[in-house]
């Protein structure tokens, strides 16, 4: 693991003590399951949204409605695709900060999908199967091999049989307001990321001026180095 970059933002003050967790495509809250116990550690009010995963809009949606239940200052923390839904639901007063965990970080017009096209495609493309509704679904090869490659058979398993269908539209809608803008951020490059290029996601944390820490990870970091993981997300809150 590199240690944080120097290259952006203040630590976000007073402290931040309510959590907002993101997942991206493909999964849901349970993403977060290694997280939230040492948030909770921490004195953390944390939520792991479930996202309907039907359309950017209505992901963004689900995020608000999530934001305007808390109480003070919020800390937005999105994974992968969970990236461009915090980018969109960000601009509430109540959130502080933007924490980016292996995730895209559109700018206004851009998409996830938009933004992968700028480079290569990674491993994972090539095992994104389609249904006849619009909906994409992960192969077992693509799960194991380029989404959580350094994850346990069983953690392996469980991820591909629970996994969550996305629709085209969701990785395909447009951010209208990049939050990152106008609230300060973090980001966590995984620098083994067979489903996002580790140098799009250096690009883009450069892009954003983020607090950069890169982690020797595959595409779930906050699985397979949940203490870095929850780390930097203290560190955004100002608890460290």
């Amino acid at each position: 693991m590199s240690s944080p970059s120097a290259e952006a933002g203040s630590a976000v003050r007073p402290q931040v003590k309510n959590v907002i967790l993101v997942h991206g495509a493909w999964a849901d809250g349970t993403s977060w399951s290694k997280i939230i116990p040492l948030l909770n550690a921490k004195g953390m009010n944390v939520v792991a949204v479930q996202l309907p995963l039907t359309s950017l809009a209505d992901d963004a949606a689900t995020v608000k409605r999530a934001i305007a239940l808390e109480d003070g200052p919020i800390l937005l923390v999105g994974h992968s695709y969970g990236g461009a839904v915090i980018t969109e639901a960000g601009n509430d007063p109540k959130v502080q900060g933007l924490v980016y965990v292996a995730a895209f970080a559109p700018d206004n017009g851009q998409s996830a999908g938009s933004l992968g096209a700028t480079v290569a495609p990674p491993p994972l493309a090539a095992e994104i199967k389609p249904d006849g509704e619009g909906f994409l679904k992960l192969t077992k090869d693509g799960i194991f091999e380029s989404f959580a490659q350094d994850l346990s058979a069983p953690e392996k398993a469980i991820l591909y049989a629970a996994q969550a269908p996305t629709h085209a539209k969701s990785l395909g809608g447009a951010v209208s307001n990049a939050a990152w803008h106008s609230k300060p951020s973090w980001y966590i490059v995984a620098s083994k990321d067979r489903a996002i290029p580790p140098e799009l996601e250096a690009a883009m944390a450069g892009k954003i001026h983020a607090t950069t820490t890169t982690i020797s990870s595959s595409h779930v970091p906050m699985l397979s180095h949940p203490d870095v993981v929850a780390t930097v997300i203290e560190q955004a809150a100002g608890m460290k």
